[in-house]
């Protein structure tokens, strides 16, 4: 079953990948790799939650959040690509929490972002990891997360 296929099976749609507001590609393809810029937890135009884990965001919040950044890297792959299913493996995620000095849960957080990668990829989707606790992120946003792929040729 293709990539395209299982996201299909599990539910799941690509949202219309964000533009980016600043000077920088959402995607960078070189050689047999693609590397994704952080992708915010954008649902339809809009941030889907704002401010802190620990604070005003739960930990469902920030679980939330982090699968729909997922979602929005693959959109951004998908429009880069032309398909997911050039997507060879999932090699690195780096997941930034924006959280309190005292929440620790930040790989619980990102944690969704990495079932997601395998729920869609199988063993493919299994990846190298960061999560990573942050006092600020842009637009009060609870996640950001980055990604770097394998591709095959078309």
């Amino acid at each position: 079953m293709s990539h395209s296929q299982r996201l299909a099976e599990l539910g799941l749609t690509l949202p219309t990948p964000t533009k980016p507001a600043f000077s920088y590609l959402p995607v960078v393809v070189h050689g047999d790799a693609a590397y994704v810029s952080g992708q915010l937890p954008w649902v339809d135009g809009e941030i889907k939650t704002i401010g802190s884990l620990g604070a005003a965001v739960s930990l469902e919040q920030g679980k939330e959040s982090a699968r729909i950044c997922a979602l929005q890297a693959l959109a951004c792959l998908q429009q880069a690509l032309g398909s997911i299913d050039r997507i060879s493996r999932i090699i690195k995620l780096t997941g930034f929490v924006q959280s309190t000095p005292d929440f620790h849960q930040q790989p619980s957080v990102i944690d969704a972002a990495s079932q997601l990668m395998v729920e869609i990829f199988g063993e493919d989707g299994r990846h190298a990891r960061s999560a990573v606790g942050v006092a600020a992120l842009p637009r009060n946003v609870p996640v950001e997360l980055e990604m770097v792929v394998g591709i095959r040729d078309p």
